[in-house]
């Protein structure tokens, strides 16, 4: 397993991580012995980042990660969020510590390494979000009182929202990490994009993280399973999912991942599976990879995929011309 530096944290963490959210599905919907057999197997691979959140499962993603984690005595590094509901919004660094609070003793954990905040980041609170100027003149500032309680070590974000909102705050370089959208589909936040590309444009956001020593954790790599290619689902992952920054819906996204069948057919990759989870390694921006699993043998899969290293030179040269295709597709 390859490690890389987690920004400014100095964690050196697996460049492929553990996901423990919903979409997968396996520390939500599968058994205590599926569970704890995968996450020690993902430990043998050399795994050592975990994400959950309170949201995934609504606190039994939490609970199931750390009876794993418990149980095996793991030492792993782990990373959680904090969901601000407009309710919440009058009382932040209340509503943040409680969270905190309600999490780790879901996950039977003294701290966690990474408390991350999991709203949209917009210029005005827009749809739900919260503002930069929140982020910056209050959650920060917030969490930042978490670490130095031991509750937590280090502050971050999820990287979705507006763009010019999300860049404010990267700038201002009061943040350890963010986790950034970035894929096939929607390559924006490392990659400049052709004009009527249809994702969202992050402005290059990968670069602007590392300027600003920002760790990235990099999610939706397999844009919950449409990179895939295939329309069918795994019977213990969520039925059901909406994009986040690329297609207007899971079909589309589909439709679309099958533009990269060239790379498997001219002998670059075995399966759009692995084209997907070994793009975002060619860039050293990337510290680490998140992906969640329905099964061990999603988990292997992966493993084997991520060890190969970066696509090859060849098939980064082919992409420019593919995602010119995605335009009008």
């Amino acid at each position: 397993m390859e490690y890389r530096t987690l920004g400014r944290t100095g964690l050196r963490v697996s460049a492929l991580g553990f996901g423990a959210g919903n979409v997968g599905g396996l520390m939500v919907r599968g058994t205590p012995a599926e569970r704890e057999r995968a996450v020690a197997r993902a430990i043998e691979l050399g795994i050592n980042y975990f994400d959950t959140a309170p949201l995934y499962g609504d606190g039994q993603s939490e609970e199931h990660l750390g009876q794993a984690i418990r149980s095996l005595k793991a030492q792993v590094y782990v990373g959680t969020k904090v969901r601000l509901p407009p309710a919440a919004l009058a009382d932040m660094p209340g509503a943040i510590s409680a969270s905190l609070d309600a999490s780790l003793r879901r996950l039977g954990l003294p701290r966690v390494d990474l408390l991350q905040l999991h709203n949209a980041i917009t210029t005005d609170r827009a749809g739900g979000g919260v503002s930069s100027r929140d982020v910056l003149d209050t959650i920060a500032p917030a969490i930042a009182k978490l670490v130095a309680q031991g509750k937590t070590r280090f502050v971050g974000i999820t990287a979705l929202g507006e763009t010019r909102a999300l860049h404010e705050v990267l700038d201002a370089r009061v943040l350890h990490t963010a986790q950034v959208c970035y894929n096939l589909l929607n390559p924006s936040a490392g990659h400049p994009v052709p004009a009527g590309f249809p994702a969202h444009d992050f402005g290059q956001l990968l670069g602007r993280a590392r300027n600003a020593g920002t760790g990235t954790i990099v999610i939706r790599v397999m844009a919950a399973g449409a990179l895939s290619g295939a329309d069918t689902r795994h019977p213990i992952a969520v039925p059901t999912v909406d994009p986040i920054s690329s297609g207007p819906d899971y079909a589309t996204d589909v439709r679309r991942a099958r533009i990269f069948a060239p790379l498997v057919s001219d002998g670059h990759v075995e399966s759009l599976v692995e084209a997907a989870l070994r793009f975002p390694l060619a860039t050293d921006a990337v510290s680490t990879v998140l992906l969640g699993y329905s099964s061990l043998e999603h988990l292997e899969y992966a493993a084997s995929c991520v060890a190969k290293g970066p696509l090859p030179a060849a098939a980064q040269a082919r992409l420019s011309t593919l995602w010119g295709q995605l335009v009008g597709a």
